[in-house]
């Protein structure tokens, strides 16, 4: 079992090295070798991405700056999030369903929605509830309902390239199960209190018993299929 820390799922690197707040270079034609190279042998492999890509970044195809998000530099096309989120899915199950010696199968993790209220993230939002929402409470929309069509979209395109070479690409889809749950997300207790020092309430990650667990009971389902179909 290994996880491969590749946040954006394609090649990038720091503009600034030593400085994570400044944009990213995304090379969003270019797999990231750093685990397409690594998992010829794996039975399965669970793909993710998400709230990366709403940092600055540099859009690179074919080794030439198309565009940036976020970037203050003139003369550069700005474009969205969408943009580079659909390019990087499309890149990753393109390098899967090129892998000469792959037979295992890929799992698509969709989505996990944020759950800011009132404002946004870096304008004082928050995520104070304590319960779950109730089934028709909360409907997915806005960017969480873009990023979760975009997967389904080039998921759809990498099963019907895979199934050529008998490669399985199936979803495993949390995104309707997270959208329902605010109350799982560590707000303003993510971080030791320091005097003087004020920190965005984090509604992105998730911290509390129950929600997350809800990933592996779907996974240990998925798996379970899989043994019965083979």
């Amino acid at each position: 079992m290994s996880i491969f820390w590749a946040p954006y799922l394609v090649k990038a690197n720091k503009t600034e090295p030593n400085n994570i707040y400044q944009p990213f270079n995304l090379y969003l034609d270019e797999p990231d070798e750093s685990w397409t190279t690594k998992i010829q042998d794996f039975d399965y492999v669970i793909i993710s991405a998400g709230h990366w890509f709403f940092r600055p970044t540099m859009f690179y195809l074919n080794h030439t700056l198309t565009g940036c998000l976020f970037c203050s530099q003139p003369n550069i096309s700005q474009l969205t999030s969408f943009f580079s989120y659909q390019r990087a899915f499309q890149t990753t199950f393109r390098a899967i369903n090129r892998l000469k010696n792959y037979k295992g199968v890929t799992f698509l993790r969709t989505f996990a929605p944020s759950h800011f209220e009132d404002e946004v993230w870096d304008k004082g939002g928050d995520c104070v509830r304590t319960t779950p929402f109730k089934r028709n409470e909360k409907v997915l929309d806005d960017y969480n309902l873009e990023f979760y069509k975009i997967q389904l979209e080039e998921l759809k395109v990498a099963q019907k390239e895979g199934g050529n070479r008998g490669l399985k690409f199936r979803l495993f889809d949390a995104t309707q199960a997270m959208l329902l749950r605010p109350d799982g997300h560590p707000s303003k207790y993510g971080r030791w209190p320091k005097p003087n020092v004020t920190y965005s309430n984090d509604c992105v990650h998730w911290c509390l018993p129950g929600p997350i667990d809800v990933w592996s009971d779907f996974l240990l389902e998925l798996l379970k299929r899989e043994a019965i179909d083979r």
